[in-house]
This record gives C-alpha cells, structure tokens and sequence, in this order.
C-alpha cells in the first residue's frame, strides 16, 4: 500500500514537472522573441552598437527558440556597419557553416568577403587579409555561380590580384634600389608571369631589361626588349624608352668587351713576364 502511495506522488511530480517545464518553454520562446523584435527594432534605428549586446544575449540564451538565425545574421550585419571588419567576417562565416540553407546565407557569403576586402584595404602590409580576401570572393563564387552578385565579386577579385601586384612590385623595386638585381630580376619574372593585367606591366619589363644589363646578361636583356618592343608597338614613349635601353645594352655590351680585353692582355703580359 506505502508502494503505491509512493509511486502515485512519485507520478503526481513528475506531471507538475512536465506541466512547469512546458509552461516555462512557452514563456523563454514568447521572450526570446520579444527580445529579437526589440533587437530588430534598435537595429533598423541605427543603434548597431547598443545592439551587439541584446544580440549576444539572445545567441547564449535562446537556442532551440526559433530566432538564432535571425539573431545570428543580425549580429554579423551590426558588426558590418561598424565597419568591424574581422568580427564581421567570423559572424559571417560561422552563419555560413551554421546555416547553410538559411535565405540569408548568399548575402553572409558575400559579406564576408567584402569583410575581409577591407581588412586588406585597412593594412595593407598584412598580404595575409588579401589571401582570405581572394579566397572568399573565390569560395563565393564557387558556391554561388548564378548570384547576381558574381560580377561586383570579380571586380573585387581584380582590384585584390592589383593589390598582390603592387606588393610583389614594391618588393622588386626594394632589391633594384639595393642594387640587388638578380633578385629584383626573380620578382620581376614572375610578376610577368603572374599579373599580366597590372597597369605596371610595362614598368616592369623596363626593370627587368636594367636588371639584366646591370648582370650582364645581354641575351636575356634583348629578349625582354624585343618583348617590350612587340608589346607596345604603338605606344611612341615606350619606343622611345626601348631605343634608350639598346643603346644601354650596347655600350653595356663594350664597356665588358673592353675590361675582357684588358684583362687578357695583363693575363698575357702577366706570363711574357714570368717567362
């Protein structure tokens, strides 16, 4: 009799518990939302740093709620405004990998990248944020190929593959400057190879026909002046700069013929006089 008693209390607690923890379900659901609507709210007043807080609140408390999505992209969207660029990008990217089916997940791929586009603009030393930049708008592409925002995507990818132009430049003209020119001539080649459509591409060749007169290396020299000359076959200027880098070469080419010569001669008169 004391057994049943007992398993009828034990049954008795049991569905208040069940009763309370739906009640209390019901009431965290309505106020998760209510929370998400005030956060909305402040987020479309402008207010995106206050917002950041009532954000994060929801994102620790309300799983399982039904607003995480929302609330997540949301945060992403207030960082992005802030110009928060590196929290931008990890809110961004861990909305991606949490929902990837989300209708917001388009516009979070491409915000990321543009997040780490302007991580790169910011410091531009940093070839790092340039690589995650790249990789991004690449990645975005991938998985986006009909988004109407493909072509605002490659027009990044090409101001991005300048700026890793420019870098790799400056380090050539760094080493031409140190008069390192085998140096200079190993960025130089492979800017070629890399960036054909740098605006710095005739510099470049230029650079690299000095470097190679300035080794001794005339065959490689008129190679690439030969290239220049193919190139830029109707641009007067860069003619003008190719009949300048010949005569360069010339007289590169007997100032060595002459030392050569000279030195021979000392050879020769070195024995004449040991014999």
């Amino acid at each position: 009799m004391k057994i049943l008693q007992i398993l009828f209390i034990l049954f008795i607690l049991v569905q208040t518990f069940s009763c309370s923890s739906n009640k209390y379900n019901g009431s965290i659901t309505e106020k998760c939302k209510a929370q998400y609507d005030a956060a909305e709210a402040k987020y479309k007043a402008g207010k995106y740093w206050s917002v950041k807080e009532d954000l994060d609140d929801i994102l620790q408390n309300c799983s399982g709620t039904g607003v995480m999505e929302e609330a997540h992209f949301l945060l992403a969207e207030a960082h992005f405004h802030l110009e928060e660029w590196m929290e931008a990008r990890e809110e961004y990217g861990s909305f991606v990998n949490f929902f990837p089916g989300s209708p917001y997940s388009e516009t979070a791929a491409y915000r990321k990248a543009i997040s780490a586009y302007n991580l790169s603009y910011k410091d531009s030393r940093d070839q790092s944020n340039t690589t995650f930049a790249i990789r991004d708008f690449n990645r975005f592409g991938s998985d986006y190929p009909n988004s109407a925002l493909l072509d605002s995507a490659v027009m990044y990818l090409d101001s991005l593959s300048n700026r890793v132009a420019e870098n790799e430049f400056q380090i050539a003209r760094l080493y031409s400057r140190m008069r390192e020119p085998g140096a200079a001539a190993i960025y130089l080649k492979e800017f070629l190879d890399e960036f054909p459509k740098s605006p710095r591409q005739k510099e470049v060749i230029v650079m690299l026909i000095s470097s190679y007169i300035d080794m001794k290396e005339f065959s490689a020299a008129k190679f690439y002046l030969e290239r220049l000359r193919d190139i830029y076959n109707s641009d007067e200027k860069m003619l003008a700069s190719a009949k300048k880098l010949e005569g360069r070469i010339a007289d590169a080419e007997k100032s060595l013929e002459k030392k050569l010569e000279k030195e021979r001669k000392q050879k020769l008169q070195q024995k004449n006089d040991d014999s």
